[in-house]
């Protein structure tokens, strides 16, 4: 094997990558193998890695890895998301910074320096994945504006407005001013503002008497059309039929009784606004009033509203407010707390606005969906997101996909001259619809208006399962049929209804089918301080500066150590330093195991067969029983989606078993050599725990797979089987839990009595029937005795110590302290006792006793036996020292 050095991550990780692309290890295509398929979370084409797509892309790495070396043909699809509004509001932003305005330009100029920005910035954050390690497909990269999956989305939609599911209609929708565009109920984010209450005086027509009205939003009066009180309120019962006036605007409107009016709230009399509220909205319908919109797209005020044109709604606010106190129709202003809603994009607050656009049925086409999950056709892990699956669902509302941008797939629905419209996937079939419906056969093209909205970017996206193998334009050709339905998909729990609840949706109406067996939702990256990352906050450090500086496979480490499924990763910089020291700790135990000199002939000397020989064949036995009791654990864990502790099981299994023991118990003394067989075991339990560990960590174990043994060009860790258990002995390894337990009470003896490590001691036992023999070898190696020896008596001036129900000592002579000897044994018989007494509240319990399965009953009697029979031994030498 070639001589190592220090490790360095930055040498290695582009090496080893370019190997892989190399010779298109991650490449897949159908064959006779059982499939393994994860579709990527598309992230947006124009963003860039954030701790986000760290954990979740480690996570589908992890997943992907372990796939391939189980046997399967394991498939990463990649691919972007078009992102419409926030990639039309970068273009937009960076026209204005060459002093461009978008309304200044035609459709197909914008769309054009679109395409331009996305082919310039657009798969920067892929090409990032690839420092990370993803080992993706890269060669079926994906778009979702890209030839197929446009055509997909355009047949779609086509294909859902002739079942009747799309329909278009006036509604009032979230309106965002910041992106000029409707939202869905699922991108608006509701947050607690502190704001103001303010009470409004309408004058009552014909009368100096005013009707105090609350309102948190002012600068609306001049869409106000009516007021309204509720009929059981005395206060009001006289305004019934009667006529107040808006103040400022002077508008006079009726006064309106009805059921709806809170009577607790304000002054319990409320304005009615329907353009602008989505309840006064539907009082506005049950009374046939009017409906006056006063904003703007941008949320400035509009010629309708007749006062403050031009200016912006808050802007509004704080002036009307002036305005009304001035002109003696203020009543007061309160300090206020209310539930404000913004849009999860632009963070702009949301304005309800009466808007014409295009919906989805949702109640029918999602009955299925609703029982994939809740029969676990599609597992949700962890279970808890299950409810809050459950009430979206069962409250699905219909689904506002149009959107009033440029950036996406346009709407194929087309207007006809003389009103009306047909819909079609091109602007061919669309004008043979429209001859055929007008009965005019001299139409052309020219003469129809293909609407100007494009679709929700979750309209493309809810298809991608599906899309990413072509399956909407070639429903039965060979990559859908293989690869579809998935295996698993990880994505934030935050996406569960705009993305998860809608692909299942898809799956089952496109293919009678869910897209995907489990849905692993991962938890939110914070900081230390639980905040939620963000570049407002400062406090997300860089994914790539920190692969930079601690190594890709110290951050996976270090992301995975504690993200348990479901649940919020408090970041640390730690994390990753404790990562970045694993990999060190793994390379420096290799580095160790490569100055080792073999012997062949060792093995025929008597001698050391009967001394090192003999320690070395048990430290092999046990360690392979406890690295096939480690296997069936992880897979166990894995089975359960227990990522973060498989991980953890491994990681503790190289360093405190294999590094910790194993290779201290076979390491040979200074300048001496080591026998082959033990060496060549030791090079296979390395090799498996590479193996082991390659998921997670697949650069430097991909390095040291390949120095451990002569490969071929080709050649990958990744492509080994991994390590399957051989069965283990849980006798054995018990025991060895004791011949362990025994050498830390002596280096404890040693480190209380300042006793120096290189000073050989004597060990006494009393032999018993949990005594071991066998393993002295191992004690006296690691505890570095000068012999044991059995006594069937109490040892004078000897630290005692007991395991299990064994009896140990060490003869102290001079260094036996009486007194500190009697407080350590009255502590450990303390302790003793008082575990004794929990044992036995279990013992004594009838419910317990008849319940629980046998073995655990039995558990807690041997449990029982051996905390009695260490009690009995600890008065003893209570006794024999006082």
């Amino acid at each position: 094997m070639e001589t190592i050095t220090a490790y360095t991550p930055a040498e290695i990780e582009q090496k080893w990558y370019d190997y892989w692309m190399e010779h298109r290890l991650f490449r897949s295509t159908p064959d006779t193998r059982p499939p393994y398929t994860i579709v990527i979370p598309p992230p947006n084409v124009t963003g860039v890695l954030h701790m986000g797509h760290m954990l979740n892309n480690t996570l589908q790495d992890v997943l992907i890895r372990r796939a391939r070396m189980k046997g399967f043909n394991a498939l990463w699809v990649p691919g972007t998301d078009h992102a419409s509004i926030a990639t039309e509001a970068k273009v937009v932003q960076k026209l204005k910074s060459e002093g461009i305005e978008k309304n200044d330009l035609s459709r197909d100029e914008f769309l054009k320096h679109a395409w331009e920005w996305t082919e310039k910035h657009g798969g920067i954050i892929l090409k990032q994945l690839r420092k990370l390690g993803a080992s993706c497909d890269w060669e079926r990269t994906a778009f979702t504006m890209d030839e197929a999956r446009s055509e997909s989305v355009i047949r779609v939609f086509v294909d859902l407005y002739n079942k009747g599911k799309i329909y278009r209609g006036v509604r009032m929708v979230n309106w965002d001013p910041s992106a000029k565009t409707a939202v869905s109920d699922e991108e608006v984010i509701h947050r607690e503002v502190h704001g103001k209450l303010y009470y409004l005086r309408y004058r009552l027509e014909g009368s100096d008497r005013y009707v105090v009205v609350a309102t948190t939003r002012p600068e609306t009066i001049m869409g106000d059309v009516a007021v309204s009180v509720n009929p059981a309120d005395p206060r009001y019962a006289d305004l019934q039929g009667k006529k107040v006036i808006v103040p400022l605007v002077n508008r006079t409107v009726p006064v309106i009784a009805d059921d709806y009016v809170d009577i607790e709230f304000g002054t319990g009399v409320l304005k009615i606004t329907p353009a602008h509220d989505v309840n006064d909205y539907m009082l506005g319908e049950k009374y046939g009033l009017e409906t006056i919109d006063v904003f703007n797209d941008d949320g400035t005020i509009n010629e309708r509203g007749g006062l403050y044109v031009g200016m912006d709604r808050f802007a509004v606010r704080q002036q009307i407010a002036e305005d009304l106190e001035a002109a003696g129709l203020m009543e007061k202003v309160e300090d206020y707390t209310n539930k404000v809603g913004f849009s999860e994009r632009t963070n702009a607050v949301i304005e309800p606005k009466l808007s014409m656009q295009w919906f989805l049925a949702m109640k029918e086409i999602s009955e299925p969906a609703l029982r994939a999950v809740m029969e676990d056709a599609v597992r949700l892990i962890p279970e808890k997101f299950k409810n809050t699956y459950r009430h979206w669902m069962e409250n699905v509302r219909d689904w506002n996909i149009s959107r009033q941008l440029w950036w996406g797939h346009r709407i194929p629905a087309y207007y006809l001259p003389e009103g009306g419209f047909v819909v079609a996937e091109t602007e061919e079939q669309a004008l043979e619809l429209a001859r055929s419906k007008t009965g005019n056969p001299a139409l052309q093209i020219a003469d129809l208006r293909q609407d100007e909205d494009v679709l929700d970017t979750w309209f493309s996206s809810w298809l991608w399962p599906i899309s990413v193998f072509d399956g909407i334009r070639h429903p039965d050709n060979a990559d859908i049929r293989y690869y579809y339905p998935t295996s698993d998909l990880v994505t934030a729990p935050e996406i569960l209804f705009f993305w998860v609840a809608r692909m299942i949706i898809a799956g089952y109406e496109y293919r009678g089918e869910r897209p995907f067996n489990n849905v692993y939702l991962t938890g939110i990256v914070r900081d230390k301080q639980r905040r939620k990352m963000s570049k407002s906050l400062g406090n997300s450090p860089d994914p790539l500066e920190l692969i930079a500086t601690y190594g890709a496979d110290g951050v996976r480490v270090g992301m995975l150590l504690c993200s348990a499924a479901g649940n919020d990763l408090m970041y640390d910089d730690a994390l990753v330093e404790q990562g970045r020291n694993f990999a060190n700790k793994v390379w420096n135990a290799f580095r160790l195991v490569q100055t080792w000199q073999v012997d062949e002939t060792l093995v025929d000397d008597p001698a050391y067969r009967e001394t090192t020989g003999r320690n070395n064949a048990i430290a092999t036995e046990w360690f392979g029983h406890t690295l096939s009791r480690a296997i069936e654990e992880i897979e166990s864990d894995f089975d359960q989606y227990r990522i973060s502790e498989a991980l953890m099981r491994t990681y503790k299994l190289f360093w405190d078993e294999f590094s910790g023991w194993y290779l201290e118990l076979v390491k040979p003394a200074y300048q001496q050599p080591i026998d082959g067989p033990t060496y060549r075991a030791t090079l296979g339990f390395f090799e498996k725990l590479l193996q082991l560990l390659h998921p997670f960590t697949p650069f430097f174990t991909e390095e040291i797979w390949h120095r451990i043994g002569t490969r071929a060009d080709g050649e990958s860790i990744m492509l080994t089987a991994m390590p399957q258990s051989t069965g283990y002995d849980s006798r054995l390894l018990a025991e060895f839990d004791g011949v362990k337990e025994t050498i830390t009470a002596i280096r404890n003896i040693r480190r209380q009595k300042n006793i120096p490590n290189r000073e050989a001691l004597t060990l006494y036992v009393k032999p018993d029937e949990n005594y071991r023999e066998r393993y002295n070898p191992v004690v006296m190696k690691m505890a570095n005795l000068s012999s044991i020896e059995e006594t069937t008596h109490k040892i004078d001036n000897a630290s005692a110590f007991i395991i299990k129900s064994t009896e140990y000592f060490v003869p102290l002579g001079d260094n036996l302290n009486i007194e500190e000897e009697l407080t350590k044994l009255k502590a450990a018989l303390e302790y003793q006792q008082g575990f004794l007494r929990t044992v036995m509240a279990k013992l004594n319990n009838e419910r317990f006793v008849a319940g629980a399965p046998a073995q655990v009953v039995a558990g807690e009697q041997a449990k029982k036996a051996d905390a009695e029979a260490k009690i009995a031994a600890l008065q003893q030498q209570i006794a024999q020292l006082s």
